[in-house]
């Protein structure tokens, strides 16, 4: 009797093992955190690189502002550089320097200003395209922007549309900015690369 509990329980011990390492094994295909994908089963085929060139409208002023303070410390008054504000924004993209000149997009996002030396601006932002084969396309920056440089580039973290997979950079030049009200036009050339 004693022989044969002890070759049911090595039996039960076995069978016991096997069910709890095909459970581990079952479990682990299951519930797979990451796996390698075909690049061309997902459509993406040859990287590209293309250059877009549009005017961003920020305006602050007036009766219809498209740029607004949504926040700012307690000392954000007393600072030479605004250090602290925060600006939420929906300006306009468009072909031409002229803000009646043909929407391209729109440029929604905040930015902040992150410096207490000099307006340096964190730029958290979306280019919504509205123009074309990138109509419904984004392309997505966050970047430092030092607003009184000649030239400033911004990195290209992303997108979605016809710019999954993007990166890039995009220069910023300041074509115009009216000193009472601040409002500002700036060129962008953005280079980018994506399928």
């Amino acid at each position: 009797m004693a022989n044969t509990l002890q070759n049911f329980s090595s039996h039960y011990a076995v069978l016991f093992t096997l069910l709890f390492l095909l459970t581990l094994v079952g479990a682990g295909e299951h519930h797979r955190f990451s796996r390698s994908l075909s690049q061309a089963k997902h459509g993406l085929k040859k990287e590209k690189l293309s250059h877009l060139r549009f005017f961003f409208h920020d305006i602050v002023s007036g009766r219809s502002p498209t740029a607004i303070r949504v926040a700012e410390a307690p000392t954000t008054k007393n600072s030479s550089t605004g250090f602290g504000a925060v600006v939420m924004m929906d300006d306009p993209l468009t072909a031409g320097p002229e803000l009646g000149s043909k929407l391209v997009g729109k440029a929604q996002g905040i930015y902040a200003s992150a410096s207490q030396t000099e307006l340096g601006l964190l730029m958290v932002l979306n280019y919504a395209f509205v123009e074309g084969k990138y109509n419904g396309s984004t392309l997505s920056v966050l970047g430092r922007n030092t607003v009184f440089s000649t030239v400033r580039e911004m990195p290209i973290v992303g997108g979605s549309g016809v710019f999954r997979f993007a990166r890039g950079y995009a220069r910023a030049r300041t074509h115009k900015i009216d000193m009472n009200t601040g409002d500002a036009v700036v060129e962008y050339n953005v280079y980018v690369l994506h399928y």
